[in-house]
């Protein structure tokens, strides 16, 4: 299947998908979010990818929605447009398997949305966040005011989100936005590396951990805990439970499904 505003490629069971619209710094419009969508189905339907990295081509991860659209729009349009763009957000955290955000240069308004709805965010040295809405009379569309000050506390998301700067990689990891920073020529290969690792692992545990840890958060501890546990015994239902315990005991990497 071909795309127009993305690229395709797995590697063993990596798949990576490339956004590439690098004349526009990969902005966002409604095509681009439907291609997304589209081959994010794709991934959940196939058994042998278990884990996801998503870059950009070019100087930018994503500098946000494509401005040219916003000329066109009246408020149902941008309805539908964050509608599009929350859809994408919802499968990508919905995923069973983790989902890595490499960004690679500017990562602005619904590009730091999108990788908000990632499981991990690493950085290249040379990256920048920010949610600059403001400075166009708007908010945030695409779950940045919700998935922002979840990430980095209410705060420090007031501060982006009100005032438009944006941060640094530095920053960023300072304030618990990015898991790791890179040198930029090593970020793809780091991210890699780092999803082929989990790739080895347990389908089944790595899908409850993220969803226990997901569900949870806005929970109370009690509550949390109480899915903790339904998660925890759950996976004692896969082969992979007796495969770990096993491989452990023998000395040996263990092989799960």
């Amino acid at each position: 299947m071909s795309y127009q505003n993305i690229l395709f490629h797995v590697e063993g069971s990596v798949a990576a998908i490339t956004f590439n619209r690098p004349e526009k710094l990969n902005a966002l419009n409604p095509e681009m979010l439907r291609e997304i969508k589209e081959i994010l189905v794709e991934i959940k339907n196939n058994p042998d990818i278990r884990a996801l990295i998503l870059t950009g081509a070019g100087r930018a991860f994503i500098a946000g929605a494509d401005i040219q659209e916003f000329t066109r729009m009246d408020a149902l349009a941008a309805r539908e447009f964050s509608r599009a763009a929350h859809e994408v957000g919802f499968i990508l955290e919905a995923m069973d398997l983790p989902v890595i955000a490499a960004v690679n240069g500017f990562a602005l308004g619904g590009g730091l949305e999108m990788a908000l709805a990632c499981d991990l965010i690493f950085a290249a040295d040379r990256a920048s966040f920010g949610q600059p809405e403001i400075n166009l009379g708007i908010i945030p569309g695409f779950g940045g005011t919700q998935r922002l000050s979840r990430a980095v506390g209410k705060v420090r998301a007031k501060d982006l989100i009100l005032t438009g700067r944006t941060v640094e990689a530095a920053e960023a990891l300072a304030m618990g936005l990015v898991a790791r920073v890179f040198p930029a020529a090593a970020l793809l290969d780091e991210t890699r590396k780092v999803a082929q690792s989990l790739a080895q692992k347990g389908r089944v545990a790595l899908a409850a951990a993220k969803h226990a840890v997901d569900r949870g958060f806005d929970t109370s501890l009690a509550t949390g805990c109480a899915l903790e546990i339904d998660a925890f015994s759950l996976c004692f239902a896969s082969p992979d439970a007796r495969e770990g315990a096993a491989a452990f005991l023998e000395k040996r990497a263990p092989k799960f499904a």
